[in-house]
């Protein structure tokens, strides 16, 4: 271990490169090029910096945008069995789930495919029957496009679909023909004479219309009672596809989900909102970090500027590092100088890119000047500035001043 003395000695040395170092980089040299030059380096980093916290920005932006998107349809978490497609929601583990105190809301869900008919129009979809709670559950009724989410009116069985399966099969909300659901009976045999009598049917009247703006939901979705849809599908009072949780505000999501995968057990899957849709959001996060890698790969190019600045520097105070020579400078007391140096110049141009960077996300975002044009789900480009990004942003810009210092540092050593 190093003794005291040694440690003060270092400190003192590198005290004395730094300060040599910052002197160099802001008093004039005798070269005004050298000066060109450096500016050129900082304003360099500085662009590619900005442009790294921009583009982060803008990817979180598109991130949250989307995950708002599904919250108004996806729960916080969803039940779901690990092996066939529905289970028994009346046992002993499902009761207590239901009674937990950070639970909110619990909805029963039963989701098959089937046929739809309206008029002369057919279509496949997913028909999801889910229990009166439903709007409590998510915030289906930010997202109804036309008409009012009602499942049940007293007298007939109402539908909820997707604009986009409205739109294919030419529905309206306020349309009086009703709309007719086939699914293929589970209990009996396909009558190849008479295929017609194989299959379960119902008659529905739209009640609304949602659009989550996303296509797997808004082009494939219809929203039914939970009773109608277990008459039509032949499933009795508790087998269900899936069970809904909303978890109370202010409640730990993740310390809940843990929580129920201890009473349910490994025999069904829990998913959080990010989990239901992972696949969605690790290409995004993919997408996000290529672009991130292909940025500071451009940034590193621009950090090579510092490399002619440091050259041109060290052959301008050659006289300098003479003089440091005669009064015990070792040389690796000046390497450290010339290293400050090329760092500082990085440091510059990233602290000023952050600022501008940060300045221009924060305008954005509470001002959304750049548009997106007509015909997107939002008017201006959707801006979300991360501590964490702009952090990584930093730490990669100096990491890739030091290795652009380091080329012209070396040089010396071997001169």
């Amino acid at each position: 271990m190093m003794s005291e003395s040694q440690n003060s000695t270092q400190k003192r040395r590198l005290s004395f490169s730094l300060r040599i170092a910052r002197r160099y980089l802001f008093s004039p040299k005798s070269h005004n090029a050298i000066n060109i030059i450096s500016g050129i380096s900082a304003t360099g980093v500085a662009v590619g910096t900005m442009a790294l916290v921009i583009v982060l920005s803008v990817f979180n932006g598109f991130e949250a945008m989307i995950g708002d998107m599904f919250s108004a349809f996806d729960p916080d978490l969803k039940i779901t069995a690990v092996q066939g497609k529905t289970f028994d929601a009346g046992s002993k583990n499902f009761d207590e789930i239901r009674k937990m105190p950070e639970v909110a809301v619990f909805t029963e869900v039963v989701e098959e495919n089937a046929l739809l008919r309206f008029g002369e129009k057919q279509m496949p979809a997913t028909i999801k029957g889910v229990t009166d709670n439903f709007s409590e559950l998510t915030q289906i009724d930010s997202i109804i496009y036309d008409g009012e989410f009602v499942l049940f009116d007293g007298a007939f069985e109402r539908a909820v679909p997707g604009v986009g399966v409205a739109a294919k099969l030419g529905m309206g909300a306020h349309f009086v023909d009703p709309l007719y659901i086939f699914a293929p009976k589970r209990t009996t045999k396909i009558n190849l004479l008479r295929p017609e009598t194989s299959l379960n049917q119902a008659g529905t009247f739209l009640s609304g219309i949602f659009a989550v703006n996303q296509l797997q939901y808004d082009d494939q979705y219809v929203l039914v009672s939970i009773g109608l849809a277990r008459e039509l599908f032949e499933y009795d009072s508790t087998t269900v596809s899936a069970i809904e949780v909303k978890v109370k505000p202010g409640s730990d999501i993740a310390k809940v989900q843990k929580e129920i995968i201890s009473k349910t057990g490994d025999s069904f899957f829990v998913k959080d909102r990010y989990e239901q849709q992972e696949s969605f959001f690790r290409i995004m996060k993919i997408e996000k970090w290529i672009t991130f890698l292909i940025l500071s790969f451009i940034l590193l190019i621009a950090s090579f500027n510092i490399i002619g600045s440091l050259s041109m520097l060290i052959i301008d105070k050659k006289d300098d590092i003479q003089t440091l020579k005669h009064l015990g400078a070792d040389n690796g007391l000046i390497k450290s100088i010339f290293l400050f140096e090329g760092w500082m110049i990085s440091a510059v141009g990233a602290l000023a890119g952050l600022v501008i960077g940060t300045v221009i996300c924060l305008i954005q975002q509470y001002f959304g000047l750049v548009k997106m044009g007509s015909g997107y789900v939002v008017d201006a480009y959707p801006v979300v500035l991360q501590l964490t990004d702009t952090l990584l942003v930093f730490v990669t810009v100096l990491i890739m001043g030091l290795l652009a210092a380091w080329y012209p540092v070396h040089y010396i050593n071997k001169k």
